[in-house]
C-alpha cells in the first residue's frame, strides 16, 4: 500500500509539474508569440475570439500577441470590448493589416490605432471610420454629429495614448478619410509603427524594440527566434461567426419562411417544415447578434400577410403587388447598413424578395386549387359519377348499377329502365341513391 501511495504521489507531481510548465513565465526560454487571424466582420463572436486569444496569452505567459486583421468594419460595442481587453493585456498586442491588398476599415481602424504595435503590409489601407446607424435608420443631422463626435473623441484618446497622429485619426472618423500603408507610416507623427510583409517579418523587425504601453510603462520586445503559436477559432465560433453576417442571416430568414410556407400548403411533408424552422431559428440567432431594423422586419411580415390575402380576396393583383413591394422595401431596410461597412446589395435583395413572393403565390394558388377540386377517392368521390343501370329500378325497389367498373346496389325515387344512364346523388351505407342522368344533360 505504501508503494502504491508513493507511485500515485509521484504521478500527481508529474502532472502538476507539466501543468505548471504550460504557464510559461515571461523571459524563460524561447519567446512565445500567439497569432490570431480575423478575416470578417467585427461583431460579438469575433470579439469573443480575439479576447480569448489575449486570455490565452496571459495564461501562457506569451511575449507578444499578434492579430492579423482584414475587416470591412463592424459594431462599435464589439470594437470597444476588444480594445478594452487589448489595453489590459499583460503581453503587448500587435495588429498587422495583411496580406497585401487587405484593409482594416471602420472598426478595424480603431483596433489598429489602439494596438501597442500597429503594422501594415505593403499595399494595404486603413481608415474610413465614420459611424453610421447600425439599425439602417437614417440619423438626423444632430444625431449624426453626436455619434461622429463621440467616436472621434474615443479614437483621439487612443491615438494620443499610443503616440500616434491624433489629427489624422480624427479625420478618419469625421471625414471618412482612408490611408495607404505609406501614407500612414510617413505622416508626422505616423499613424502606424512599421511596415511588415507577414508575421515572420514583423517579429524580426520588432526584436529589441522598446514600446510604450497604454499605462505609460515601457517594454523591450524580445522576438528573435520566437515560437509562433497560431490560435484558430473554435468550431463553435467559426460556425456562429459565419451565421452572424447580414447576407447569411437574410438568406436563412428567406429559406425559413419558404420552408414553412411549403409545409403549410402541403401538411405532412415534414422535411420543408423542419428545414424551414431550423433556418428561422438560426436567422433569429443572427439577428440577436446583429442590430435589426424593426420596421423592416414588420414590413416583411406585412408583405407576407398581403400575399396570403391575395389568395383569399379577389383584388385583381393589388394585394399581391403591395405584398411584393413591402417584402422588397422591408428587406432593404432590415439588411442595409446592419453592420457598418457591410451592405447587402440590391442585386441580392430584389431577386430573393421577388422569388419568395412568386413561389409564395404559386404554391398558394396550387393549394387553393387542390382544396376546390372535387374529391376523387372515398365516398365523396362517388358523388356525381355516371353509371349504367343493370336492372330496372322502381321507386322503393332496389337494383344494381355498374359504376367505376364495379357493381353497386342502388335505389331511385324515379323509374329507371335497364341500361339507362344514372347519376349518383347520395350514398346510404353500401347503397347508392341515383337519378336518371338525362335529367341534367349528362353525357356518358
Amino acid at each position: 500500500m505504501r508503494r502504491v501511495a508513493l507511485l500515485v504521489l509521484a504521478a500527481a507531481l508529474v502532472v502538476l509539474g507539466g501543468a505548471g510548465s504550460a504557464a510559461r513565465q515571461p523571459g524563460s526560454g524561447r519567446p512565445l508569440a500567439l497569432v490570431a487571424e480575423l478575416d470578417g466582420i467585427i461583431h460579438p463572436i469575433s470579439a469573443e475570439y480575439l479576447t480569448s486569444v489575449i486570455d490565452q496569452g496571459d495564461t501562457a505567459g506569451a511575449d507578444l500577441v499578434v492579430f492579423i486583421l482584414r475587416t470591412p468594419g463592424g459594431l462599435l460595442d464589439s470594437t470597444q470590448a476588444i480594445v478594452s481587453r487589448m489595453i489590459t493585456s499583460r503581453a503587448p498586442v500587435a495588429v498587422l493589416v495583411a496580406p497585401s491588398g487587405a484593409r482594416a476599415a471602420s472598426a478595424g481602424f480603431v483596433i489598429t490605432i489602439a494596438a501597442d504595435i500597429a503594422a501594415m503590409a505593403p499595399g494595404t489601407h486603413i481608415g474610413a471610420a465614420h459611424p453610421v446607424s447600425g439599425t439602417s435608420q437614417t440619423m438626423d443631422e444632430t444625431m449624426s454629429q453626436k455619434a461622429a463626435s463621440d467616436t472621434a473623441a474615443y479614437v483621439r484618446s487612443l491615438a494620443e495614448a499610443r503616440g500616434r497622429n491624433v489629427m489624422l485619426a480624427e479625420e478618419a472618423v469625421l471625414h471618412s478619410r482612408a490611408f495607404t500603408d505609406r501614407e500612414a507610416l510617413e505622416a508626422m507623427p505616423p499613424l502606424i509603427d512599421l511596415n511588415a510583409r507577414d508575421v515572420d517579418d514583423l517579429l524580426e523587425r520588432l526584436d529589441g524594440r522598446t514600446i510604450k504601453r497604454f499605462d505609460g510603462r515601457t517594454t523591450v520586445l524580445r522576438t528573435d527566434g520566437a515560437e509562433i503559436r497560431r490560435i484558430e477559432m473554435s468550431r463553435r465560433q467559426a460556425f456562429l461567426g459565419a451565421i452572424a453576417h447580414p447576407q447569411v442571416a437574410y438568406i436563412l430568414m428567406t429559406l425559413g419562411i419558404l420552408g414553412l410556407t411549403v409545409e403549410l400548403w402541403n401538411p405532412g411533408a415534414v422535411l420543408p417544415g423542419v428545414a424551414g424552422g431550423l433556418c428561422l431559428l438560426l436567422a433569429f440567432f443572427a439577428f440577436q447578434i446583429l442590430p435589426v431594423n424593426t420596421i423592416g422586419l414588420l414590413l416583411i411580415l406585412f408583405g407576407i400577410a398581403l400575399l396570403i390575402l391575395e389568395l383569399k380576396v379577389p383584388s385583381f393583383g393589388a394585394l399581391g403587388v403591395g405584398g411584393t413591394v413591402s417584402l422588397v422595401v422591408g428587406s432593404i431596410m432590415m439588411t442595409r447598413n446592419t453592420v457598418p461597412g457591410v451592405d447587402v446589395g440590391l442585386g441580392g435583395i430584389v431577386p430573393v424578395a421577388l422569388g419568395l413572393a412568386a413561389i409564395f403565390l404559386f404554391l398558394g394558388r396550387l393549394a387553393l386549387a387542390a382544396q376546390r377540386r372535387r374529391p376523387v377517392t372515398g365516398s365523396e368521390g362517388m358523388l356525381g359519377e355516371i353509371g349504367r343501370a343493370r336492372d330496372p329500378l322502381e321507386p322503393g325497389v332496389p337494383g344494381y348499377i355498374d359504376v367505376h367498373g364495379e357493381m353497386w346496389r342502388a335505389v331511385s325515387r324515379e323509374p329507371i329502365a335497364a341500361g339507362q344512364r344514372v347519376r349518383i346523388t347520395a350514398i346510404e351505407g353500401l347503397t347508392l341513391v341515383v337519378e336518371p342522368a338525362a335529367l341534367e344533360g349528362a353525357t356518358p
